[in-house]
């Protein structure tokens, strides 16, 4: 396998793709050959000469029973921001690009939709409603408050362009320190000051378990966390232990394990909004996925870097 660009007039590169929606739209891409092929099925004689892949939109495809079959394999190509399924399990000479921009908006949009639904009490006067009751009383606003940001990607960027108009106010955090951009190093000395914790990290090996319960003791009493990132990034029992005690409240759209047994403890968690992984999974959902796709296959067919790489480094 080998990642040698460009290609030559009149060269096609064939692309396995998992759906209808995506032939369709790779089709109009000169130079891109797209073959539709059913996941968990054997793939077609033409997956021979594939070069990249499409893999299904969190399908947790099995790199390893994949990769021995596709000999000509050059790009993997996801439908997701997040390839903790694929970081360190792509033979040498593949790249790895992944969908960035595509649903930070979806999944900004379901965290401000969290914050308004548990600081308006909307689900309180659900319940209400369910059970008959005018249940009058003032609650909390999103107006004023403080919310810090982890993660100060796409998505973090969109979550802070959707905030400010309610008149809160997002600081962000990442890797590194930067200009407008806090340090993770320094959430130890942040996180007591902020009304609302938004965790909207990659899965990595730096970030498993990242939220664990000593990040959840420095959060001041009342506070809400918010986890759009992925489940192990929260250590689910220390969360719990800060649920059932009251002093915290959350809104999880990913948990560990996911998806959650019947008899999990998180079901019935006082203080929790749950979810179950829909964030990014709304109408437009697809349109949005392959506009990027398109995009960084249509750079591959040129003989260009797809602008999406993880290289190893994620």
């Amino acid at each position: 396998m080998g990642t040698s660009l460009p290609y030559g007039a009149g060269v096609t590169l064939t692309v396995l793709v998992p759906d209808e929606f995506g032939v369709e739209k790779l089709s109009e891409v000169d130079g891109v050959r797209p073959i539709l092929y059913t996941p968990g099925q054997p793939f077609p004689p033409e997956a021979q000469d594939a070069e990249v892949l499409v893999p299904k939109f969190l399908s947790g495809t099995d790199p390893a029973a994949v990769f021995a079959t596709l000999p000509k394999l050059r790009l993997v190509q996801l439908l997701s921001a997040g390839a903790e399924n694929f970081v360190g399990r792509i033979p040498d000479g593949v790249l790895l690009s992944t969908c960035r921009g595509a649903h930070g908006g979806s999944t900004a949009e379901w965290a401000i939709g969290a914050l308004l639904a548990i600081y308006r009490d909307l689900l309180v006067f659900e319940q209400a409603r369910i059970e008959g009751r005018w249940d009058y009383h003032f609650t909390d606003t999103l107006q004023g408050k403080q919310v810090l940001v982890v993660g100060a990607g796409d998505l973090g960027e969109q979550f802070r362009r959707r905030l400010e108009p309610f008149d809160a106010t997002a600081t962000m955090v990442g890797r590194e320190a930067r200009d407008g951009v806090h340090g993770v190093d320094e959430l130890p000395d942040l996180l007591g000051s902020f009304d609302a914790v938004v965790v909207f990290v990659p899965l990595t090996a730096e970030t498993e378990r990242m939220v664990d319960a000593k990040f959840l003791s420095c959060m001041k009493d009342g506070a809400i966390l918010l986890n759009g990132a992925r489940g192990p990034v929260v250590d689910t029992d220390a969360l719990l232990a800060e649920l059932v005690s009251g002093r915290l409240r959350a809104a999880l759209d990913v948990t560990d394990p996911e998806p959650l047994p019947e008899d999990h403890p998180l079901w019935t968690a006082p203080g929790l909004l749950l979810t179950p992984h829909v964030a990014g999974s709304c109408a437009g959902n697809k349109e949005r996925a392959y506009s990027i796709v398109t995009a960084e296959v249509a750079r591959f067919a040129a003989g260009e870097s797809p602008r999406n790489l993880v290289n190893g480094l994620y």
